[in-house]
């Protein structure tokens, strides 16, 4: 309780707003946000994204530990990753992925990943680098690039619930065999009530399920369908979500973790790819990252 009252203060719950808008907002009023960037001057609109600092400075202002070199990383990334997919925008009309794109995203996954940037950051506030870095991906990719197919809407459907608890349905009894088979999974037998598995749900859709099914589905996924077809696509995506798994709950490489999340991609592509949206892919993971949260780790 103490250490949750040292990080709840007024400032950080103000960078925290600044942090979540520009990630929900365009997730639940598309069409009004896309209007107001489209109408900004050309440089405005390449620069805005310097405005992600501000979560930094806030933060670690307050908390005595601000460093003009981070401070500079979270200004300048953002705003190089807008004009490199404007120039992606511009070479590659047809949106087949360009160089640009990629690089993009391989700076994006190893940073999340391997944690480049966390040291920035105070004890148990590193979240703010995941979202910021979220939050420049999206401005990047659908504001600036405007890369289609995307499915970046979280009002979720009926057919969103659908289709993401039908995949999660599909995958539970293979992880399950799987898992307790290799000794990965290891069953509990409790019921912790209904609100802590909601607010588990929930906690996981928003902050571990749509970040990681939207650079996974809705832009790297998309991107190698054009390329390589959906199959490849599909394959190739699920395996790279393996990977990024690789140093989970482990100091060494967690084969086990890597085999069983790449199996995991799979039914999340599927999910996402029935009706391209991110909401259904992230009904699928959350529901499994939940499952595995509250019975099975």
């Amino acid at each position: 309780m103490a250490v949750a009252h040292q990080l709840i203060t007024p400032t950080n719950v103000v960078a925290a707003l600044f942090t979540l808008l520009p990630y929900l907002a365009p997730a639940f009023f598309p069409a009004f946000v896309r209007a107001r960037v489209d109408v900004l001057p050309h440089a405005v609109k390449l620069l805005s994204p310097a405005l992600l600092s501000i979560p930094y400075v806030l933060v670690t202002v307050a908390a005595g530990s601000f460093h003009w070199e981070w401070c500079a990383l979270y200004a300048a990334l953002p705003v190089c990753m807008a004009v490199l997919l404007w120039q992606a925008g511009e070479l590659d009309p047809a949106a087949r992925g360009n160089w640009r794109d990629f690089l993009i995203l391989l700076i994006l996954g190893l940073s999340v990943d391997l944690r480049w940037f966390e040291s920035a950051w105070p004890a148990h506030l590193a979240i703010f680098n995941k979202i910021l870095l979220l939050d420049a991906g999206v401005y990047g990719f659908i504001l600036v690039r405007k890369l289609d197919g995307i499915g970046f809407d979280l009002r979720l459907r009926a057919f969103d619930l659908a289709i993401g608890l039908r995949e999660a349905a599909f995958y539970t009894p293979i992880a399950l065999l799987l898992g307790l088979g290799l000794g990965f999974l290891h069953l509990h037998r409790t019921w912790p009530g209904l609100a802590p598995i909601a607010g588990a749900w929930i906690f996981t859709l928003f902050f571990i399920a749509v970040p990681e099914e939207l650079f996974f589905r809705g832009w790297l996924q998309n991107l190698l369908e054009r390329r390589i077809g959906r199959t490849a696509a599909l394959l190739l995506t699920a395996a790279l979500f393996g990977l990024a798994h690789f140093n989970k709950r482990a100091a060494h490489f967690n084969w086990r973790y890597v085999l069983l999340a790449a199996i995991a991609g799979l039914f999340y592509g599927r999910a996402w790819r029935s009706q391209r949206r991110v909401g259904a892919s992230a009904v699928t993971h959350a529901t499994v990252d939940a499952l595995w949260s509250l019975w099975l780790q």
